[in-house]
């Protein structure tokens, strides 16, 4: 890519990367999942964009790739991943189990790291817990119920705009839905009475925005003594700001925190290697962890970088 929010452009003589230090190597890329951090990243909207090179630089931060010695591993890319080559940091791999295939690999980190990251470190989850889904029917959504009720929720609850995924999600764990294609009034009564009968102890949310401010004013207390309330913002899918009550601060007890780069501790990112990939790779080979994706070429990555797929669906570039 050599423009912010330009098509990338596919060449066949960009220079290899080169390892800069000892931590770094050299690996074949297999394949890179195509998510909204990296074309955010691309356009230079998300936070964490840097400057592009002069000279143009290749997008995407993770992938599947194998060592010299064959292994086949996960890895956080220090060079961008959508190349035949790439630089990763060897400190950052996970190794796959054999059973699982390339492009599951690929998809399913990022969904993990935007579901197991806020539920586990953010908002304590613990076995028993309600949890609320808010934007569920995307692929990390998905991701999220499956990994929730691993986690032990006693209940899931998932809003979504798709009326046929949000059915999809039942058959992945979920208990209850709610449409975001309602009157707001409607909305916030299904809201208002799943919380009055089984309140919420977590929230997890994807879109941010209107959806988040009726969520608040459903949990909004009246003086009572309420639950502990762990809201945490993962995503803003609709909307990067929103109308905060104080009185929604004062009146329920209630831990607002966000998660995403930047957010979590080093040994948070040392635990999510060593201990929660693994374990959700071994889930995805076992078929205990549905995975769905659309695999395109390398080749064909200017034509496909916009491709719309299906709901709950992650594109992935094969290499």
């Amino acid at each position: 890519m050599y423009q912010p929010g330009e098509l990338p452009q596919y060449v066949t003589d960009f220079p290899e990367p080169v390892a800069q230090n000892d931590d770094e190597i050299l690996v074949t890329v297999k394949a890179v999942a195509i998510k909204h951090v990296d074309k955010s990243r691309a356009a230079g909207k998300h936070y964490s964009s840097n400057t592009l090179k002069e000279n143009g630089r290749i997008p995407g931060g993770d992938g599947v790739c194998v060592l010299d010695d064959g292994t086949r591993v996960y890895a956080l890319g220090v060079s961008g991943m959508l190349a035949e080559k790439a630089t990763i940091d060897k400190n950052r791999i996970v190794k796959l189990p054999d059973s699982i295939d390339d492009a599951t690999a690929a998809a399913l980190p990022n969904a993990v790291i935007g579901a197991a990251m806020g539920l586990t470190f953010k908002a304590g989850m613990q076995p028993g817990d309600v949890v609320l889904i808010n934007g569920a029917t995307g692929f990390t959504g998905r991701i999220a119920v499956q990994i929730a009720k691993h986690y032990g929720a006693k209940k899931v609850i998932v809003t979504g705009r798709n009326e046929q995924s949000l059915k999809e999600l039942i058959s992945l764990g979920a208990d209850d839905i709610i449409s975001t294609e309602q009157t707001d009034e409607s909305f916030k009564a299904q809201l208002t009475a799943l919380h009055s009968s089984t309140p919420f102890d977590v929230i997890i949310d994807y879109l941010w925005g209107h959806t988040a401010e009726m969520i608040l004013a459903c949990i909004k207390g009246n003086g009572s003594f309420t639950n502990r309330i762990r809201y945490v913002s993962v995503g803003s899918v609709t909307g990067d700001l929103i109308q905060l009550s104080a009185a929604n601060l004062r009146s329920v007890d209630l831990q607002l925190s966000g998660s995403g780069l930047g957010a979590w501790s080093k040994a948070q990112v040392r635990m999510l290697l060593s201990e929660i990939l693994p374990e959700m790779f071994q889930l995805a080979a076992a078929g205990k962890l549905q995975v769905k994706t659309t695999s395109v070429q390398l080749e064909n990555i200017a034509d496909l970088w916009d491709l719309e797929v299906a709901s709950g669906e992650r594109l992935v570039v094969m290499i």
